[in-house]
């Protein structure tokens, strides 16, 4: 029933609770209703919900994490029953591009090269199964390199390039894919599908679920109609999935479609862009929506955790987890984690929702009712109230299979989250709750569940400073994903290799020709340090082995919006023929770079090492080549930030310089030995 309007309430009523407000009595339920619970009523399969790595390089620093917070991290995103509980992790496959945050590098850079060490996602879907043996993995490709299909990512090189990357995560790393998708939010193209699908049976693969085609608005299910008329299609496609079902719900003819030919629906990227308990809050509201509307049986939300910069887009919310502070050890769960938590410790994948216990709520809300899959009588309530305005009185009646042994009853609120709260134990096969507003509540017949957190947890501090950087403490670059301490790659990717002189490390920009990226991207660069320096100076050795330009970055205080990687700062550049120039980037992609100042260097060679500088005193830049002054500018642009490295991007290729000696220092300040980094920062891939 509705609840009651105001020219409905009699006058004695509200004289009655005129009284009890005053004597300040709690006020009673409204909204009551009975939900019938049928154990054998049955139900689709629940598929789990998650979150996302990548889309993207938003898991960058978690790496650098030192022991024990590193875990402690990994525990509450992962562990059973702990904290978030995570049962499905989705993540990107790699394809060396800018896919909102950043980039990651791809497993092939060239069509020739293969390597299953690279980058993190692989470790943490390591991590992810030590923690959860049941967790199921899914993933899909926001680019590809290149080369991929020259330049035409739905090809049979795409299809390869995946099933190369599933078999490395099986063969390297004992990572079984559940399911892989196309393509994240670029169209369609069912002739892919079609060809993708025979080449993952035929390289034995005919278990991993290929589902498509992840894209958002209106339109995203348009393709649901050519289930009807393509047989070849429809079998090639095992789920029909697509983003956002909170913004836009699946209608009632791709529902019936779906259901005509045993196809699941997915969600593979919801969005919940919120703070503090309105975003736990609405993202239980989603996912219980998700399925009474749009019948949807998994739900990943974007993204699992803020381990990136903060000057980068979205770079806390809408993640589950804060961990941007790997230097101090210092994380901090976001109220959201107890969100997931209220599904994660309560139903597993392989549960079935049951029909006639999911539905809207008469006083406002709605609840899902999951149960145990054959004859296990375990079955819990996730119930939401966002929309309603008083508490109301919920009466369920157990029937037909259910267990009717005391149930555990976990609260969530804007004052505390998931919160134990007093058992409920059946009496004759019924029970009664009252539900508060704006509350969330997981009732269930398992047990086990626990708010887990960890003593001691560091205080935040600023990032190290001085900081030198030569890359030789990376004695195994492959142990840490060739990936250096600290840096995030925005375009391109920089990788830890050996200085063509054979005299210790260095940093490389391997990604030599522009990918099929997700997003516009500016030139290659990766970013580094806190966006509060002000006054610094910032030098580094680079080394043009095939011509174009490289340089070092500073007072960087953002990297685009997310669709888009023109960054706001200064950068000082050097080309191998000599010439430099002191510019500020475009903030739109296409236009030309402001030079602030320019001028060439005749003693400037390619294939050798020289040093570029940039020093910031107040509103003035000054720069150095090679020791040596060759500007002095006065800007008022940018007055705090990042630092970086750079290189040229020449059209379709792209410079793969080399990098060593990055000093981040006062100004004119002695040299300091290089950043020791501690030995509880362990290495990723031990094999």
């Amino acid at each position: 029933m509705k609840p009651i309007g105001k020219s409905k309430i009699p006058l004695a009523l509200v004289t009655c609770l005129l009284s009890l407000a005053i004597a300040g009595l709690a006020l009673p339920a409204f909204g009551d209703q009975t939900v019938s619970l049928k154990g054998d009523s049955g139900g689709p399969r629940f598929d789990g919900v998650g979150a996302v790595s990548g889309g993207g390089a938003t898991s960058v620093l978690l790496k650098d994490y030192p022991e024990p917070q590193r875990s402690q991290v990994l525990d509450m995103l992962f562990k059973p029953k702990f904290g978030a509980s995570m049962q499905t992790l989705f993540v990107e496959v790699p394809g060396d591009g800018n896919s909102t945050q950043g980039s990651e590098l791809s497993h092939m850079h060239t069509r020739t090269d293969e390597n299953y060490y690279r980058g993190y996602e692989y470790w943490l879907m390591e991590e992810a199964k030590k923690r959860n043996s049941e967790i199921t993995f899914d993933g899909c490709a926001w680019g590809a390199p290149g080369w991929v299909g020259n330049g035409q990512f739905w090809s049979q090189d795409m299809a390869d390039y995946y099933v190369k990357w599933i078999k490395g995560a099986k063969a390297e790393h004992g990572i079984d894919m559940t399911a892989i998708g196309c393509r994240n939010e670029k169209g369609v193209s069912v002739d892919f599908a079609k060809k993708f699908r025979a080449t993952l049976d035929a390289n034995g693969l005919e278990k991993v679920v290929l589902h498509g085609f992840d894209n958002w608005g209106a339109t995203k299910f348009d393709f649901a109609k050519t289930m009807e008329t393509d047989a070849d299609f429809r079998a090639a496609l095992g789920v029909m999935s697509a983003h956002t079902m909170s913004e836009i719900p699946i209608s009632p003819a791709v529902q019936q479609i779906a259901a005509k030919y045993n196809k699941p629906l997915w969600n593979t990227e919801e969005h919940i862009y919120k703070s503090g308990f309105d975003c736990e809050i609405s993202l239980v509201q989603a996912y219980n929506d998700n399925f009474i509307r749009s019948g949807v049986t998994k739900i990943v939300n974007w993204y699992l955790v803020a381990a990136l910069y903060p000057i980068e887009p979205y770079g806390v919310s809408p993640s589950a987890f804060i961990a941007n502070s790997p230097w101090s050890g210092h994380y901090e769960p976001r109220e959201v984690l107890w969100g997931y938590a209220h599904y994660g410790q309560f139903v597993k994948v392989g549960w079935h929702y049951l029909n006639g216990g999911c539905t809207t709520l008469s006083g406002g809300g709605s609840i899902v009712t999951m149960k145990a899959p054959g004859a296990g009588t375990d079955y819990s309530i996730i119930a939401e109230t966002k929309a309603a305005k008083t508490p109301q009185t919920v009466t369920f009646t157990l029937s037909d299979g259910l267990g009717t042994e005391k149930l555990c009853v976990w609260r969530s609120n804007a004052t505390e989250q998931f919160v134990k709260q007093a058992d409920i134990t059946p009496v004759n096969g019924t029970f009664t709750i009252t539900l508060d507003p704006m509350s969330l509540y997981s009732l269930s017949t398992t047990t086990g569940q626990q708010k887990g957190s960890f003593d001691n947890v560091p205080p935040a501090k600023g990032f190290t400073f001085p900081y030198y950087e030569n890359f030789d403490s990376y004695t195994n670059p492959r142990e840490l994903g060739y990936l250096p301490h600290y840096f995030a790659d925005i375009v391109g990717g920089f990788e830890v290799t050996e200085r063509p002189d054979g005299t210790g490390k260095c940093l490389r920009q391997v990604v030599d020709k522009k990918p099929q990226s997700w997003a516009p991207e500016w030139a290659p660069y990766t970013i580094i340090g806190d966006e509060k320096w002000k006054d610094y100076e910032v030098s580094a050795d680079i080394y043009l082995d095939n011509g174009g330009w490289a340089g070092v970055m500073g007072r960087v205080n953002n990297v685009g919006g997310g669709y888009g990687t023109n960054p706001k700062g200064y950068y000082l550049r050097l080309g191998a023929d000599g010439a430099w120039a002191l510019c500020l980037p475009t903030q739109r992609n296409g236009q030309p770079n402001t030079e602030l100042k320019a001028g060439k260097v005749d003693s400037v060679a390619g294939k050798q090492w020289h040093n570029v500088k940039m020093q910031f005193t107040g509103t003035t830049i000054t720069c150095f080549i090679d020791g040596a002054e060759v500007a002095s500018v006065a800007n008022t642009a940018y007055a705090t930030g990042m630092a970086g490295l750079v290189t040229g991007d020449m059209g379709n290729t792209r410079n793969s310089a080399l990098f060593d000696n990055l000093l981040i220092n006062t100004v004119g300040g002695p040299r300091p030995v290089p950043t020791v980094f501690p030995a509880s920062m362990l290495p990723m891939y031990k094999k």
